[in-house]
């Protein structure tokens, strides 16, 4: 069993900044993928970045340039630096790790607003 604690949300202006983790634990093999994905309200969850244990990573179009996605394989724990923020980057944050099967945080809520 694998379990994820998020923190980091929060409100921001536009243009702020913010920076999430998520800390797992558990059985966790040193082989495998974390990623933030987000769901706004009224929306499907969607992919925001992914990141191997690796190193390599991989954004959706809508946050290159503006997010970076890290990781601490020793601490498996990941990151998501949240720069430039824009109202439509309101959602809630929600992380994974997929070792075997997929396991998910409960999510982060991100507001930016002026």
């Amino acid at each position: 069993q694998v379990q994820l604690v998020e923190s980091g949300g929060g409100l921001v202006q536009p243009g702020g900044s913010l920076r999430l983790s998520c800390a797992a634990s558990g059985s966790i093999s040193s082989n495998n993928l974390m990623a933030w994905y987000r769901q706004a309200p009224g929306k499907q969850r969607e992919l925001v970045a992914l990141i191997w244990s690796g190193g390599s990573t991989n954004y959706a179009d809508s946050v290159k340039g503006r997010f970076t996605i890290s990781r601490d394989n020793a601490k498996n724990t990941v990151y998501l630096q949240m720069n430039s923020l824009k109202p439509e980057d309101t959602a809630v944050y929600y992380c994974k790790i997929t070792v075997y099967r997929d396991y998910w945080g409960q999510g982060t809520q991100v507001t930016v607003s002026s």
